[in-house]
C-alpha cells in the first residue's frame, strides 16, 4: 500500500495560479455542484438566505457555480492562496456575482466570526493539500450551525505508484506538465477512505458519510445535528 507524501499546502506560484485558471475543470466541477444538490434534495431545504462556506475556492471554480445555484445565499469564498483569489475576485465581478472572497488559513477559520453561522459547508480538492488534515473536520464542525449540510470531495490515494501513472495517462494525457505534476502529487498525498472515517471519528463527525466516487475520488457528506 502506497504512503502518503505530503505536498505544499498553498498554490501562489504563478505557472500555478495560471495553469488552473486556464484549465477546464468544468466536468468536475459540475459533479461537485450536482452532489451538493442531491445532498439537499435527500434532507431538506436550506433556509430561506443561507450562509455557502467554500473552503479551499482557490480561483472560484465552485463557489460561482454556488453563487447561481443559490441566487438568494450569502456565498463565501475562504482561500489561503491571495494569488486564487484574485481570480476568483475577477471572475465574479464578470458575471455579476456577489460573493465574499476572504483570504484565511483554517486555523484563521476557527478564530473568526462565521462560526456556528452556516448552513451548507462545501470544499473540492482541499483535504489532500492539508498537512494537519484534522483541520477540515475540525473547522468543518466549528462553521456549521445546527442541520449543516457538509460536502467535501477530494481525491482518493491510489495502491501504488503504476496506479498513480495510470491515472495521469488516463485523465491528464496532453495537460500542461504542471497540472500533470500537480495530479500526480495530488494522488499521492490524498486519503484512503477508512482513514477518513478514521479522522471523523476523532473530531465527532461520525455521522458523516464517506464514499468512493469512480476511479480517484471520495466524498464526505452529511448533516452536522449540533
Amino acid at each position: 500500500m502506497m504512503q502518503r507524501c505530503l505536498e505544499p499546502e498553498l498554490m501562489n506560484g504563478d505557472a500555478q495560479v495560471q495553469a488552473y485558471a486556464a484549465a477546464d475543470f468544468s466536468s468536475g466541477d459540475r459533479t461537485t455542484v450536482e452532489g451538493v444538490q442531491q445532498l439537499i434534495d435527500r434532507t431538506s431545504p436550506l433556509p430561506p438566505e443561507p450562509l455557502v462556506v467554500d473552503l479551499g475556492c482557490g480561483p472560484g471554480n465552485i463557489t460561482l457555480r454556488l453563487a447561481e445555484l443559490f441566487p438568494h445565499a450569502r456565498i463565501i469564498g475562504i482561500d489561503g492562496a491571495e494569488a486564487m483569489l484574485v481570480l476568483a475576485r475577477q471572475r465574479a465581478q464578470r458575471q455579476s456575482l456577489e460573493i465574499s472572497f476572504l483570504c484565511l488559513t483554517l486555523q484563521e477559520v476557527l478564530q473568526g466570526t462565521l462560526l456556528g453561522k452556516a448552513d451548507l459547508v462545501v470544499s473540492n480538492s482541499l483535504l489532500h493539500h492539508l498537512h494537519q488534515p484534522d483541520l477540515l473536520w475540525k473547522v468543518t464542525r466549528g462553521l456549521a450551525a445546527p442541520g449543516c449540510r457538509v460536502f467535501h470531495r477530494d481525491l482518493r490515494r491510489p495502491a501504488s505508484s503504476a496506479e498513480v501513472q495510470q491515472l495521469l495517462l488516463k485523465h491528464l494525457p496532453s495537460a500542461p506538465q504542471v497540472l500533470q505534476h500537480d495530479f500526480a502529487a495530488s494522488l499521492a498525498a490524498a486519503f484512503e477512505p477508512q482513514e477518513v472515517t478514521a479522522e471523523l471519528r476523532t473530531v465527532g463527525l461520525d455521522q458523516l458519510a464517506v464514499a468512493a466516487e469512480d476511479d480517484r475520488y471520495l466524498v464526505v457528506s452529511g448533516l452536522v445535528d449540533s
